[in-house]
């Protein structure tokens, strides 16, 4: 691997860091706020990744001038960007804004049920409440009563 090869895909390297750290963040916090902000951090490597297939080097919008009669005139000659990308990027950013507000007032409801928004404490409440209501209703449960 040399430095041309490194320097050239600099925004891949950049897509990939920024993946892994919004991977990490997802898998190895309790906190749910945080887990929010990784997955934040993934769709952003997500779209750099988006953005950086999208850019055509040398390309130019495709705006394609009409003549006096309203035909379309395009010259072969000119480099077209594709805009889809750029579309699909604009559409996934609305679509993450409004997961991530979801997101958000979902960890709200759960911080006024369970007074925590960290995973393991959260687990052990329910642990704690599934043990008290198989010990109140075990005989239907078919335990003993």
């Amino acid at each position: 691997m040399t430095l041309e090869f490194f320097l050239g895909h600099v925004n891949y390297w950049l897509f990939i860091i920024l993946m892994m750290t919004g991977f990490y963040i997802v898998v190895s916090r309790g906190n749910y706020v945080k887990k929010i902000v990784g997955l934040n951090i993934f769709q952003v490597a997500v779209f750099m990744l988006y953005i950086s297939i999208g850019k055509v080097t040398g390309g130019t919008a495709p705006i394609f001038p009409t003549d006096s009669q309203g035909k379309i005139k395009v010259d072969p000659e000119i480099v077209y960007s594709n805009p889809l990308p750029h579309v699909l990027i604009l559409t996934a950013i609305v679509v993450g804004i409004a997961t991530t507000s979801l997101g958000l007032a979902l960890i709200v409801r759960i911080r006024e049920e369970y007074d925590s928004i960290e995973e393991d404490d959260i687990l052990q409440t329910e642990a704690a409440m599934a043990r008290a209501e198989y010990k109140e209703h075990g005989s239907v449960f078919g335990g003993e009563p």
